[in-house]
C-alpha cells in the first residue's frame, strides 16, 4: 500500500523534535500528530515507550507503526499480558495510561535501554494528584527523551497545562510547584460560607502569559492553517419536546432551583443537578441503581432520520438510554450499526469495528465519547451526529476530529441535537463559547433562581 506523503506541517514538526529531546505537541486533533513521532523515532535505534488511552494502543498506534514504520517490531501491553509484553524484544512497547501506575513499581534495571517516552493525550495526566500522574512522573526520570500530545491540552483552564509541562521539563519553565503556580496563574473566588469553598479562575492574559514561558518547547498547529480539505459546518437541529416531557422538564428544573436557593452549590452536586437535568432533557430518569424509564423515544427518531438521509455517520450518546433507543431505532429500520463503548473491552474488536466502518460495512458507528473521541480515524462518515449536548469541553472538541481530519475527501457536517428551553442549549452554547466549566454552567441556575 503507497504510504501518503507528509503534510509541510508535519516536516516542520519533525525538524523541530530533531532539535529538541522535550517537547510538548498541542497541534489540533485530526492534524496527524501520530505519524509526526513515528517518522522521527523509526530514524532513530532508541527504545521506545508510548502511553495512550486504551482504545488507541492498536487502532492508532500499533497499525499506524505497521503502516509507516513497518521494519519496527512493537509490543502491545495490557493489563491481561502486561510482564510478558514488556518482556518481549521489540523497538517500541505501547501501553495505556493506567499501566504507569505497574510501570513505577518497576526497579530501575527494568527502564535499561529505554531512551524515548511519548505520552498520547497527555490531559489524562494533568492532576498531578492522581496515582497515574504520580506514576508516571517517577518513570519519566528514566526518559532524556520525553515528547507530550494533546489536541485539548487545557479544556478546563490554564491550570491543566502544570503537570503536563513537569512532565516535559521537571519544572524548568512553569516551576515545580502547583501552588505556587496556581497563585500566579489564577485568582480564588468564594463560593461558599466555609474557607475551603473555594474556585480558581484564570486571570486576564494567563494563557498569553503561559504560552510564552513553554513556546520553545511547544508545537502549536492549528488544523485549519496546515490541513487542506472540505470544510466541516457546524449547526444544531431543535428537538421539541412534547407536553407531557417539558413538564417533567420543568417539574425537575424546579427542583433543581430550589437546592440552589437552599443551599451552596459545590461542583459536586452541581454535577449531579446538570447530569439529572440533561437526562431528563434527553428523554430517562435514572434511579440510584442506574436503571432508568424512558419519557420520550421521539428524539430518537429524530436522530435516526438525520442518520439515515446521510451515507455513513458517526453517532455520539452519553447515556445508556440513549444508546438502547438508538439501537432499537437503528434494528427498526434495517440499518447497518456498529456499537463503540465501555462493553467494547476487546482492543482487537475495536480495531475491526474501526476498520470495517472505514471500509464501508456500517452506516451508522454509534459511541461513546469516551471510548471512541480520540484518536480514532473515522473518514468513511460525512456527518457526526450527537445525541445531546455534553458539558465536557475535551470530549466534544476530540469528537469533533473523528471525521474531520487528514484522509477527509468530502464535505462534513457536525450535528447537535438539543431541546430549546433547557439547559441543552445553555450547554451548548457554553461548548460554542468554548467555556465548558462547571461554574460557568451553574449560572444558569443561579439566574433561574
Amino acid at each position: 500500500m503507497k504510504v501518503p506523503p507528509l503534510y509541510a506541517h508535519q516536516k516542520e514538526s519533525i525538524k523541530i523534535l530533531a532539535r529538541s529531546p522535550r517537547i510538548f505537541d498541542t497541534s489540533d486533533p485530526g492534524s496527524g500528530k501520530t505519524r509526526v513521532q513515528i517518522e522521527d523515532f523509526a530514524k532513530q535505534n532508541k527504545k521506545v515507550l508510548i502511553l495512550a488511552p486504551k482504545s488507541l494502543l492498536e487502532s492508532a498506534w500499533g497499525n499506524d507503526i505497521k503502516k509507516f514504520a513497518p521494519q519496527l517490531k512493537i509490543s502491545i501491553a495490557y493489563a491481561s499480558n502486561r510482564e510478558e509484553a514488556f518482556k518481549a524484544v521489540a523497538n517500541v512497547y505501547i501501553t495505556n495510561h493506567d499501566a504507569a501506575k505497574w510501570l513505577a513499581a518497576q526497579k530501575e534495571a527494568f527502564w535499561k535501554g529505554f531512551e524515548i517516552l511519548i505520552i498520547d493525550e497527555s490531559s489524562a495526566f494533568k492532576h498531578h494528584t492522581s496515582k497515574r500522574s504520580k506514576g508516571v512522573a517517577k518513570i519519566a526520570k528514566f526518559f532524556p527523551v520525553r515528547r507530550l500530545l494533546s489536541g485539548t491540552p487545557n479544556s478546563n483552564g490554564v491550570c491543566d497545562i502544570w503537570h503536563q509541562m513537569l512532565l516535559v521539563d521537571d519544572g524548568k519553565r512553569l516551576g515545580k510547584s502547583f501552588f505556587a503556580f496556581r497563585s500566579a496563574v489564577c485568582t480564588p473566588q468564594q463560593v461558599g460560607p466555609q474557607a475551603n469553598m473555594v474556585k480558581w479562575e484564570d486571570k486576564p492574559n494567563a494563557e498569553t502569559i503561559v504560552s510564552a514561558l513553554i513556546r520553545d518547547v511547544t508545537i502549536r498547529h492549528r488544523f485549519e492553517d496546515c490541513v487542506d480539505i472540505p470544510a466541516n459546518h457546524q449547526y444544531s437541529v431543535p428537538f421539541q419536546l412534547n407536553k407531557k416531557h417539558a413538564m417533567l422538564y420543568k417539574q425537575m428544573e424546579a427542583a433543581s432551583i430550589l437546592q440552589v436557593k437552599n443551599k451552596t452549590v459545590t461542583a459536586i452536586n452541581a454535577a449531579v443537578l446538570y447530569q439529572k437535568l440533561l437526562q431528563v432533557s434527553s428523554g430517562a430518569v435514572y434511579d440510584d441503581a442506574a436503571g432508568y424509564t424512558l419519557l420520550d423515544e421521539d428524539r430518537y427518531e429524530l436522530i435516526m432520520d438525520l442518520a439515515e438521509q446521510r451515507k455513513h455517520s458517526v453517532v455520539f450518546f452519553s447515556w445508556t438510554h440513549q444508546r438502547d433507543q438508538l439501537i432499537k431505532q437503528a434494528e427498526s429500520r434495517g440499518l447497518t450499526y456498529a456499537l463503540i463503548d465501555g462493553t467494547v473491552t476487546s482492543a482487537k474488536r475495536r480495531a475491526e469495528i474501526v476498520e470495517h466502518f472505514q471500509a464501508g460495512f456500517y452506516r451508522v458507528l454509534f459511541a461513546h465519547p469516551q471510548s471512541a473521541g480520540h484518536g480514532l480515524t473515522l473518514t468513511r462518515a460525512t456527518a457526526t451526529i450527537w445525541s445531546s449536548p455534553t458539558y465536557n469541553l475535551e470530549h466534544y472538541l476530540q469528537g469533533l476530529k473523528r471525521i474531520h481530519r487528514i484522509g477527509q475527501k468530502a464535505k462534513t457536517e457536525t450535528i447537535m441535537v438539543l431541546a430549546p428551553g433547557t439547559i441543552e442549549e445553555k450547554v451548548y452554547q457554553a461548548l460554542c463559547d468554548k467555556d465548558a466549566k462547571m461554574t460557568t454552567l451553574l449560572s444558569f441556575l443561579k439566574e433561574a433562581a
